[in-house]
C-alpha cells in the first residue's frame, strides 16, 4: 500500500501527496538556511499589511512575536523543520499559525513565487558583502606578504620558462589587482540583486492595495522591480552571483597553481607552515600543499554551479516554473566554497616564508636580462628585430662556450657586432636593470614599492 504524506495543499486536492513524491518536491533540506530572511521578509510584509488595515494591531503584534519566538528557536537549534511541509516558508508559516491564529493572514497578496524571490536576494546580498570582505583578507594577505619580501627577485616565466626578472611582490601584486576586478564585479551584482520583488504574487500581482515601496524601504531595497512575471521568474542575479564566483575561483586557482609549484624542491621558493600541509600515507618525506591544490581543484566545482543554473534557465517558459527549485544548492554551494577558499588561501599566505636563498639563485640567471641587453643595442640606434635576432646570437654563442651571458668577454661579444661597447656588461648588474623600469605598472624598484603602499592605504580604507 502505498503511503500518502500531509504536504501543504489548498482545498483543490481531495488526497495528499505520494511519501515518496513529497520527498523528491522537498526543499526545506536546504533551503532552510534562508529563514531569517524569509522571517524578515514575513515581518516587513506584516507591517505593510497593518499599514493598508489588513491586519490590525493586535494581530500584527501577534505575528511580530510569533517570528520573533521562531527566529530564537531556530537560532537555539530548538526548531523542528518537517520535510512533510516543503520548504522553508511553510515550515515557518505553520509554526507561527499554530502558535498564533493571527498568522493565517499572513500570506495576504503574497505567493511563494515573490517570497523566495525576495528571501534569495535579501541572502544574495548578505553573501556578495561577506564574499566582498573575505577577497579583502586575501589581497591583504598578498600585499603583506609582498612588503615583506620587497627585496626579494624572482623570475617572471612565459610558458613556465624564465622570461624575466620581477620582484616577487609585483607577482604578487597582480593577483590582488585581478581579485579588486572580482570585488568589483560583485558589487556591480549586488546593484541588480538588490531589487524588491514582493507583491509580485504568483505572477500578476494583487488586486488589493499593497505598499510596496514601503515594504522595500524596510527591506534596504534600491527600487522594485518593474514587470511581476519577470520578478518571479527572474534568477540573473543568481546567475550574475555564480559568474563573479567563477572567475574569483578561477583567480584563486591560478594563485595557488603558483604556490603549488614555488613549495616544489624544483622551485623551493616558499615553504607552506605544517598547519596548511598534509602528508603522504606511505612516504613519511612529504608535505604536500592540500590548501592549494583542493582550492584549484574547487575551481571547477564553482564553474559547475554556473554552467547548471544557466542549463537550467535556457529552457523555462514564463513564469514560475518548479525547476528554480533546483537554483539554491548550486547558488549556496557556490558561495560556501569560494568564500572558504579566500579565507584559506589568505591564512596560508599569512603563514608562509619566502626562501629568500632560492629565489635569488634563480633571479640571478643572466639570461632572464637577454631583453635588457636588445634594449642597450635600441639605445645605439639598432632597430628592435635586428637587436633582437643579435642577441639570440649571443645567446648561443654562451651555450657554445659553456659559458653564462653576463661571463662573456667584450671581444666575444663584438665577435657578434661591433656595436657592442664595454659598457654593454653593465646591462647585466640587476639592481641597475631592476631601477631602469620606471614605467607606471613596470617591476621596478621605485614602481613596485609605489605599488605596495598604494595597496596598503587602499586596503586600511
Amino acid at each position: 500500500m502505498k503511503r500518502r504524506f500531509p504536504v501543504s495543499r489548498s482545498g483543490r486536492f481531495a488526497g495528499q501527496l505520494d511519501a515518496a513524491a513529497a520527498k523528491f518536491t522537498q526543499s526545506v533540506s536546504f533551503d532552510w538556511r534562508l529563514w531569517e530572511h524569509d522571517i524578515l521578509g514575513s515581518l516587513a510584509h506584516a507591517a505593510m499589511l497593518r499599514k493598508i488595515g489588513v491586519l490590525n494591531a493586535r494581530e500584527a503584534r501577534a505575528i511580530e512575536r510569533g517570528l520573533t519566538a521562531i527566529a530564537r528557536e531556530i537560532v537555539a537549534g530548538k526548531f523542528v523543520w518537517r520535510e512533510e511541509l516543503e520548504d522553508v516558508h511553510m515550515n515557518i508559516e505553520d509554526a507561527l499559525t499554530r502558535r498564533e491564529p493571527a498568522g493565517a493572514k499572513l500570506h495576504t497578496g503574497r505567493s511563494r513565487n515573490d517570497q523566495i524571490a525576495l528571501d534569495m536576494r535579501m541572502w544574495v546580498r548578505e553573501e556578495i558583502m561577506e564574499l566582498r570582505f573575505a577577497i579583502r583578507g586575501l589581497q591583504s594577505a598578498l600585499v603583506e606578504l609582498g612588503g615583506k619580501y620587497s627585496d626579494v627577485l624572482i623570475p617572471g616565466y612565459t610558458h613556465l620558462q624564465r622570461a624575466q626578472p620581477v620582484y616577487l611582490a609585483h607577482h604578487l601584486l597582480a593577483y590582488v589587482e585581478m581579485l579588486e576586478r572580482d570585488r568589483g564585479r560583485l558589487l556591480d551584482c549586488y546593484r541588480r540583486a538588490n531589487v524588491c520583488p514582493l507583491g509580485s504574487g504568483a505572477l500578476a500581482g494583487s488586486t488589493l492595495p499593497l505598499d510596496r515601496a514601503f515594504v522595500a524601504e524596510l527591506l534596504g531595497f534600491r527600487e522594485l522591480t518593474q514587470n511581476s512575471m519577470d520578478a518571479v521568474s527572474d534568477r540573473d542575479f543568481a546567475v550574475e552571483f555564480c559568474a563573479a564566483a567563477a572567475l574569483l575561483a578561477v583567480h584563486l586557482s591560478r594563485l595557488a597553481e603558483d604556490l603549488i609549484l614555488w613549495a616544489t624542491a624544483e622551485f623551493h621558493f616558499i615553504t607552506l607552515s605544517d598547519a596548511f600541509t598534509t602528508g603522504s600515507s606511505l612516504m613519511p618525506q612529504k608535505k604536500n600543499p592540500d590548501i592549494a591544490e583542493l582550492t584549484r581543484g574547487k575551481a571547477a566545482r564553482v564553474i559547475g554551479n554556473l554552467m547548471s543554473l544557466l542549463a537550467l534557465l535556457k529552457g523555462l517558459p514564463m513564469t514560475y516554473n518548479r525547476d528554480l527549485q533546483e537554483d539554491k544548492e548550486r547558488l549556496f554551494d557556490t558561495a560556501d566554497t569560494v568564500r572558504a577558499c579566500a579565507q584559506l588561501m589568505a591564512a596560508m599566505l599569512e603563514t608562509a616564508v619566502v626562501n629568500r636563498a632560492s629565489c635569488a639563485a634563480a633571479a640571478g640567471d643572466p639570461a632572464l636580462l637577454a631583453t635588457d641587453l636588445a634594449d642597450y643595442l635600441v639605445r645605439k640606434g639598432m632597430p628592435f628585430r635586428k637587436a633582437h635576432e643579435l642577441v639570440g646570437v649571443v645567446v648561443a654563442l654562451a651555450e657554445k662556450l659553456g659559458k653564462p651571458l653576463d661571463k662573456l668577454t667584450l671581444a666575444e661579444l663584438q665577435s657578434v657586432d661591433k656595436t657592442f661597447a664595454p659598457d654593454a656588461l653593465g646591462t647585466f648588474r640587476m639592481t641597475e636593470a631592476m631601477a631602469k623600469r620606471t614605467m607606471p605598472g613596470a617591476p621596478g624598484t621605485e614602481e613596485v614599492a609605489k605599488q605596495l603602499a598604494r595597496w596598503r592605504e587602499q586596503l586600511s580604507t
